[in-house]
């Protein structure tokens, strides 16, 4: 499961911004995923799963980063 949110992390691609001048796209990269993850799509829950534990994974280095700059 970890190789499997490693690689949509990696794969994350373009940019929004990349992406917003090359045609009328509006939605985010993340809005594109959520829209996907509710989606009746085979497999669409895994999105929903990876997107959850990359955000569980920058909460985590977020409060690790918070907790190394407080110190002396």
């Amino acid at each position: 499961m970890t190789v499997g949110v490693l690689a949509c992390v990696a794969c994350g691609g373009q940019t929004g911004k990349s992406r917003a001048t090359g045609g009328g796209d509006t939605l985010t990269e993340r809005q594109r995923d959520s829209v996907l993850a509710k989606s009746r799509i085979p497999g669409a829950s895994g999105v929903g799963r990876a997107m959850s534990a990359a955000d569980s994974t920058s909460a985590r280095v977020r409060a690790s980063d918070s907790v190394r700059d407080s110190e002396p």
